[in-house]
């Protein structure tokens, strides 16, 4: 590499960093003069990297987006990061990605330095996906940009919208978040016709469209939106609740149970503690008691003890 060149290269590295660079302390980091440094601005301008000045005694050089992508300075670590983010994005669940990450992916894979490419087949070649692995529906990756780009300018949103049991109603809303949890995205958005927050799960929206209309931001339901929009699923997924005593400490059952637990566990004695579960159905509930592997007593439900009972009975057929 040319003496120029690498000076080029260390140059667009410090403009990389998020700050304002005065001339002189570029000229000093590269052992060069300023009028060298002003040469080498414009060489990068040349090249396509929208290198801005500012005068003044607190004036100097950055880096700012331009109208055109420019080449990219990356080091190894970056590079292979990049690499292996897209072969994964050709797998995914983003409609519409798949392609575009696979023609980027070819464009990096060209320039990459042999020691890079053989970094990134290891990786490929040595991870394995699980065959059948359960995924959530796919959405269209033109969809997120337009609901996040309607967030970004507080338009008002339309779309159309089908519930779990795929009844669809026209939608007016303000939205405000994109939220992926778990295998799905969901959109957190003040419904405005409903006059409340609502959570909607973004395979289920259909023609979204801006109305031209700004709104004002309200503060937002919760601090964490991500939580948020976790409770949110929990109670539509809990559709059951039941209430049983545990034979074991509130400490020992919350690190059973995990994040599945959250609010529910009240310590009664040292190893006594009385948990309140929620399910799709009294069975969902049957089945994760027993996975507590301790000794409980059913408060309170008889549709759960019943459905203990048949679990009971279930595996006790089982044993015979």
């Amino acid at each position: 590499m040319s003496e120029t060149s690498g000076r080029l290269l260390n140059l667009l590295s410090l403009l990389q960093t998020p700050r304002e660079w005065p001339g002189p302390e570029l000229a000093r980091r590269l052992g060069v003069t300023t009028r060298t440094v002003r040469n080498d601005v414009e060489r990068l301008r040349q090249l396509g990297y929208p290198v801005e000045a500012t005068r003044g005694a607190i004036g100097g050089y950055r880096l700012s987006a331009g109208a055109a992508m420019p080449p990219l300075l990356l080091d190894d670590d970056e590079a292979v990061a990049i690499a292996v983010s897209l072969r994964t994005t050709t797998g995914g669940a983003v409609e519409g990605l798949e392609e575009t990450a696979l023609r980027a992916l070819t464009k990096l894979q060209q320039v990459l330095p042999t020691r890079l490419g053989r970094r990134v087949d290891a990786l490929q070649s040595h991870t394995v996906r699980v065959a059948g692995q359960r995924r959530g529906p796919q959405v269209d990756g033109r969809m997120l940009a337009l609901i996040a780009a309607t967030a970004r300018d507080r338009e008002v949103m339309r779309f159309r919208y089908s519930d779990h049991a795929g009844s669809a109603s026209e939608r007016r809303v303000e939205p405000y978040r994109l939220v992926n949890w778990g295998r799905r995205w969901y959109l957190v958005a003040f419904d405005v016709e409903r006059d409340d927050w609502r959570t909607f799960r973004v395979d289920r929206i259909a023609e979204p469209r801006s109305v031209g209309h700004r709104f004002t931001a309200r503060p937002l339901p919760a601090q964490d939106i991500a939580g948020y929009v976790a409770a949110k699923t929990r109670q539509v997924q809990m559709k059951v609740r039941g209430r049983l005593i545990v034979h074991a400490s509130a400490a020992d059952v919350a690190a059973r149970m995990g994040s599945w637990s959250e609010g529910s566990i009240e310590a009664t004695a040292p190893d006594r503690c009385l948990v309140q579960l929620g399910g799709r159905s009294v069975e969902d509930i049957a089945f994760w008691i027993g996975i507590l592997d301790v000794d409980f007593e059913v408060v309170d439900s008889p549709e759960l003890a019943a459905a203990v009972r048949r679990v009971a009975d279930r595996y006790a057929r089982a044993t015979r």
